[in-house]
């Protein structure tokens, strides 16, 4: 089992600092989210946890300044299913902070039965690639003000079996928890590849992550035959703190030993599925998500 495992986590490490530098990361107060706010408040960085559920995001931040010296970690409301409240963590973070360098769009849903957001969006599609798509828009003039900076957008290997049904997004037609989860996945990886273009020369870079097969509460909807497999074949998959190491990986690596638009795996660049290439589709779906969400962004 050693030598399975030994596959399965990339042999990488850096002591790099980085005080003096914000991020913003997403679903923060469990899993892969957690572990990265932990390693960059470690590393000096300022961290918030954007979190839906405020008791668990204190929690969180408590955990991790008492698990690190000199951790300045704070947590805030944000639920990516409501435009609204998405609206108002911006204005909140523009009110309270200066800066920000870092952010990563790290929460998600995954295989959930049909449900919609607040504002009548798939779930899926609506927390994991509008609702961050949205509130990455929101904030794009403070990363841009603070550049050199990153967004970062957890994506999943479940984009290779994805396709962006542009006749029915929210799956109100025919839905499947799977096609839609990939769908989305599908998404993160357009959204960065046409997001990098927009926004590299005012000093913004862009990455999206696959952090692996990670056993953390997003198989929450998946049954018991799959929690039980998580479970007895844990040697298969990666621990949240390893499955954050792309992720932190894509934040300290120098600008200039990266691709900016560039999928990452196991601390890697990596290639994505066809799909994930046609710049055709991410011109497309973001005039969609505009559209959507009542934007313009140019």
């Amino acid at each position: 089992m050693q030598a399975i495992r030994s596959l399965i986590i990339p042999g990488w490490s850096s002591d790099v600092r980085l005080e003096g530098k914000t991020a913003i990361i997403t679903g923060a107060n469990v899993g892969i989210g957690k572990e990265t706010a932990k390693d960059l408040a470690g590393r000096g960085v300022r961290v918030i946890l954007a979190c839906r559920d405020m008791a668990k995001g204190e929690q969180a931040a408590r955990d991790i300044m008492r698990e690190v010296k000199g951790a300045k970690v704070v947590a805030r409301q944000l639920d990516l299913a409501d435009t609204k409240s998405i609206c108002q963590f911006a204005e909140n973070f523009y009110n309270d902070e200066k800066a920000l360098h870092y952010l990563i769009n790290n929460a998600g849903v995954a295989m959930c039965p049909y449900s919609t957001t607040v504002d009548g969006y798939e779930m899926q599609f609506g927390v994991n690639h509008l609702g961050h798509f949205f509130l990455t828009f929101l904030l794009l003039d403070l990363l841009k003000h603070s550049a050199p900076s990153r967004v970062i957008n957890l994506s999943s290997l479940a984009h290779t079996m994805g396709k962006i049904q542009f006749d029915d997004l929210s799956g109100e037609k025919d839905y499947h928890p799977v096609r839609a989860y990939a769908q989305s996945k599908l998404a993160n990886i357009l959204f960065t590849r046409e997001l990098s273009k927009r926004i590299e020369a005012q000093g913004v870079m862009a990455y999206s992550v696959d952090p692996g097969m990670v056993n953390t509460e997003i198989t929450r909807h998946l049954g018991n035959p799959i929690v039980t497999i998580s479970k007895t074949m844990s040697f298969l998959f990666k621990t949240p703190a390893e499955g954050a190491y792309t992720t932190i990986y894509c934040a300290v690596t120098p600008e200039n030993e990266m691709v900016t638009g560039g999928y990452y795996k196991d601390c890697a660049f990596a290639e994505t599925s066809r799909a994930g290439q046609d710049d055709g589709t991410a011109l497309k779906l973001w005039a969609v998500s505009c559209q959507l969400l009542g934007i313009r962004w140019r």
